[in-house]
């Protein structure tokens, strides 16, 4: 039986710093929307003015989770304790599996300019916490793009109703991770895995699901469903839509640490402060 996802609740973001004083928004990882399994935080950053984010993300450390990094507009620099670097510019996407543990800095790569783009975190399961850490890195180039009547879809990562499959693959959580541009009152239907939490975000102009309008800046958790119909305002819009199998686990949080408990958490701590990350 096909069902259409309608807007659950809609969540505003909320001011807030972060590395060296990053100014952002965080859209999930605050009160009103502390997660949505398999999702453990979204911050969305976007400045012309160099205070806001020159700063960076100085070295820090990661274990348990995934951090997902996609830029819209600007460069960020990526460095590790392991010796991975490279540069993540306009259009790309940088999907970390921190796993067992990594130590890395995300700087600007420019000193003036519009920077904005996202962080995501997906959490992994209790059984895949302590995996070696890896990448997946595309640029703009090597995201494939979907054109239909009136939208335009880059495929970061899931396969769209169409069949296009985007290059990220993370068979543990099956995301879903779009970004779509529709023209002025275009519409859009899409298919979602029936089980799968899912939730849209606003970058420009209205979007609306049923009766319901998403602004700009604007997070809306969609409900269970198999089918997503989306229309465009009159200026048309562009949001990003991200679903992904949620894990039903117990989650302990410890600053950049997420595990299962709060032993856990002690113990990354513990192994961070002796070097053994």
């Amino acid at each position: 039986m096909t069902m259409n996802r309608s807007i659950k609740q809609i969540i505003k973001g909320m001011p807030a710093t972060d590395g060296a004083g990053v100014e952002l928004v965080r859209v999930i990882g605050q009160p009103a929307l502390n997660m949505f399994d398999p999702f453990l935080l979204l911050d969305a950053f976007r400045s012309d003015n160099p205070d806001d984010y020159i700063a960076g993300f100085p070295p820090h450390p990661h274990r348990g989770f995934e951090t997902v990094t996609y830029l819209l507009n600007g460069k960020m620099r990526h460095q590790d304790n392991a010796g991975h670097e490279g540069v993540i510019e306009a259009g790309g996407i940088q999907w970390m599996t921190a796993g067992k543990g990594i130590i890395h800095s995300e700087m600007p790569e420019q000193e003036d300019g519009l920077l904005e783009g996202f962080q995501l975190w997906v959490n992994l399961p209790a059984d895949h916490k302590m995996d070696d850490p890896k990448y997946q890195e595309f640029n703009a180039a090597q995201i494939p793009l979907e054109i239909r009547e009136g939208a335009q879809i880059r495929v970061i990562s899931g396969t769209t109703s169409q069949g296009l499959s985007g290059p990220v693959t993370q068979p543990l959580t099956e995301p879903l991770y779009l970004d779509v541009t529709l023209a002025p009152n275009a519409t859009l239907s899409e298919s979602i895995a029936q089980n799968h939490n899912a939730f849209i975000y606003g970058i420009t102009g209205q979007t609306q699901i049923q009766s319901r309008v998403v602004n700009r800046d604007e997070l809306a958790i969609l409900n269970q469903g198999s089918e997503l119909e989306i229309q465009a305002g009159a200026d048309g819009s562009r949001f990003l839509l991200i679903s992904g199998q949620p894990l039903n686990e117990p989650v302990a949080r410890g600053g950049p640490f997420v595990m299962n408990t709060q032993q856990q958490i002690k113990q990354a701590f513990s192994d961070y402060q002796s070097g053994r990350f």
